[in-house]
């Protein structure tokens, strides 16, 4: 199975080129990253398919190809301190600690986080730290942030987050309607926003203060 893994790997990276993806960094990152350990193993046949996967209480691992355009977008050079949004599985989680100088990390669930954690500490991954908390909120504390990156879908735009960056700092963050999200791009300025619209897109909601409120399980 290993064996057939790592050419399911290396077809889905062929497969991220020809959709668009051209910043070497960020393919290596994706290539030196195994999906298969960010899930149950029940699902690890499957660790290389282009879609999202569930990892449990209603969260997903996302698509390989949003996790690599949302990357991208984020135009890391390796001297950033990155703030994400939702660590989830950690499998972007580890491919943001491969590209950034440091990422902090803030997770909805403990348990989401914890395996997070152990999974990322097999893979010798030091440079990050994972907060419990709102993730609506940031980390105010760690901040500011030359990056932000959010997986889960705001209402709209983030405007806490927003000034936990830096001054021409870059946030990408899914913003819509529960159903239907566009993917932004944000550049802050001095004045207004730098806004481009990266195209629709599906994720969780961002449950907190500043997102979405929990639905009853009723």
């Amino acid at each position: 199975m290993d064996g057939q893994l790592e050419s399911k790997r290396q077809q889905l990276i062929t497969s991220l080129q020809a959709a668009g993806i051209h910043d070497n960094r960020v393919l290596t990152a994706l290539a030196s990253t195994p999906r298969e350990d960010f899930i149950d193993a029940s699902l690890q046949p499957v660790a290389y398919e282009d879609r999202a996967l569930g990892i449990g209480l209603g969260q997903t691992i996302s698509q390989p190809l949003m996790v690599a355009v949302m990357t991208q977008e984020l135009q890391l050079r390796g001297s950033e301190r990155v703030l994400e949004i939702g660590t989830g599985s950690g499998y972007q989680t580890a491919i943001l600690a491969r590209l950034a100088s440091h990422v902090y990390s803030v997770e909805r669930y403990q348990q989401l986080a914890y395996h997070a954690c152990c999974r990322m500490q097999k893979q010798s991954i030091s440079n990050v730290s994972v907060y419990i908390g709102d993730g609506s909120l940031g980390w105010p504390d760690e901040a500011p942030y030359d990056r932000i990156l959010v997986t889960a879908a705001s209402p709209v735009i983030p405007a806490r987050l927003l000034l936990q960056l830096v001054y021409g700092g870059i946030l990408v963050v899914p913003v819509g309607m529960r159903e239907y999200q566009d993917l932004l791009w944000i550049r802050r300025t001095l004045d207004k926003p730098e806004i481009r619209n990266l195209g629709g897109c599906l994720f969780v909601p961002l449950v907190g203060v500043d997102g979405w409120e929990e639905q009853s399980q009723l």
